[in-house]
């Protein structure tokens, strides 16, 4: 069995993700408190430390892991990198990946994994970061996925640096779903029940309808964070113009909201993949986050959802934070593909045939 250690490990999409691909953790680290009581809370069989990576000497990992891990994987915070908002390529944050890579080069596992935001691509940090593992030792492939390739209902891309201590480059994974197959946000929370603003519910009250409703609900029998925000009525009326799928520009114009930009105020289309699940998800001026239907911004669950978290994973902390757990997190449907794909022998390809081929 594939062994690893998660950094950045947040609530743990990608280690769910990887458990589901047959992997084994062995230990998660990360600072933030409210991501390491998710995290803790489902997954109880191997240590989670709560600490700043700066302070994992060599002789605290070898005293908290029984065995060398295999891979290396997590996803240092990507602010600094993302798209949305102004980009630093100074950011103190962005210099985290080279404590990942000292914690790389402590351990010397046979592989790593850096996911990210693909913002890390636009500003040319992909070679910095190449040139960094590639430094000590390791062969790294950059790859760009889109997750509604994979299955998940949401249009995100993430951008994956692998590396391997043996010289060979990771071949992108073969997409499971075309666009006419794609999941869709109807398909993933059209069985979620009803909710009005600032209402919660916590039973279902109907069947799942989808074979990924289906996956979502297994072993669940009650839900947790299905809780709506609350808005003002002037602010209900004026996105119930919107029809499905559109923004507001169907709102009337004395009814327009002051604020926002223009991607605010817009609503999911059921009938297609959700563009990118953010932490605003529960607030309609957020980024496309209405309900398709209903007036009102997203419950976490629905987000968690959309991330393709089920429902037997529990969030912790108050809404605000449970959001942006869900948010920062890696897909762990994208994950567990990606962990099956890099277990699989015939997705790695040896320099010396590549360079044959050529």
């Amino acid at each position: 069995m594939t062994t690893f250690v998660d950094l950045f490990s947040g609530a743990g999409g990608l280690s769910l993700g990887l458990s589901d691909a047959g992997w084994q953790p062995l230990l998660a680290v990360d600072s933030w408190s409210d991501a390491v009581c998710t995290y803790r809370n489902n997954f109880r069989d191997h240590p989670v430390m709560q600490c700043d990576i700066e302070s994992l000497t060599e002789r605290r990992l070898r005293d908290v892991l029984t065995v060398q891990p295999d891979w290396i994987v997590g996803g240092p915070p990507c602010q600094g990198f993302s798209t949305v908002g102004r980009r630093q390529r100074d950011d103190p944050r962005n210099r985290l990946v080279h404590e990942f890579a000292r914690v790389v080069e402590i351990l010397r596992p046979r592989g790593f994994l850096v996911e990210n935001v693909v913002g890390l691509r636009d500003m040319n940090f992909v070679g910095a970061i190449s040139a960094l593992f590639s430094r000590l030792g390791y062969r790294v492939t950059c790859l760009v996925l889109r997750s509604a390739d994979y299955g998940v209902p949401q249009l995100r891309q993430r951008i994956f640096f692998v590396g391997d201590l043996y010289g060979r480059s990771f071949m992108r994974p073969k997409a499971t779903h075309r666009e006419d197959k794609f999941v869709t946000v109807w398909d993933a929370i059209g069985d979620l029940p009803k909710l009005l603003p600032g209402q919660e519910i916590s039973e279902y009250v109907g069947r799942p309808l989808t074979a990924y409703q289906r996956r979502m609900r297994k072993g669940s029998t009650s839900l947790q964070g299905h809780y709506a925000s609350s808005h003002p009525p002037a602010l209900v009326k004026a996105i119930s113009h919107i029809p499905d799928g559109g923004n507001r520009t169907a709102i009337p114009r004395h009814l327009q909201p002051k604020s926002g930009f223009h991607n605010s105020y817009s609503r999911l289309h059921s009938l297609s993949p959700a563009v990118a699940v953010t932490q605003n998800m529960g607030k309609p001026s957020g980024t496309r986050c209405i309900h398709p239907f209903q007036h009102r911004g997203l419950s976490a669950r629905e987000g968690a959802r959309l991330q393709g978290f089920p429902d037997t994973f529990h969030f912790h902390a108050g809404v605000t934070n449970q959001r942006l757990q869900i948010a920062n997190a890696v897909s762990p449907i994208l994950a567990a593909v990606v962990g099956k794909a890099l277990a699989d022998v015939d997705q790695w390809i040896c320099e010396d045939v590549r360079d044959a081929a050529e």
